[in-house]
């Protein structure tokens, strides 16, 4: 499999977690650069199946993106007021 790191690596828990979580983003950047490398489970497949399937069987049951943005949107406004 090639080096192995420790995990976490020296010096992660040190970090605030702020950067903890822009070390994570940019590990995965690096990772998701070559995104030819990175396997796709066969359920990823799977799901992408039924879905479409799905979609075939009543293409009008789902919602266009904007709509659902802006429902999550309201949702997300909603809990940051309590």
């Amino acid at each position: 499999m090639g080096l192995r790191v420790p995990i976490p690596p020296p010096g992660f828990d040190d970090l605030s977690a702020d950067e903890r979580l822009d070390y994570v983003q940019r590990l995965w950047d690096e990772i998701a650069a070559d995104s030819g490398q990175v396997p796709v489970p066969e359920w990823h497949y799977q799901v992408l199946e039924e879905r479409l399937d799905a979609y075939v069987a009543n293409p009008d049951e789902g919602q266009e993106w904007p709509e659902v943005r802006e429902r999550l949107r309201r949702l997300l406004e909603g809990r940051s007021e309590k």
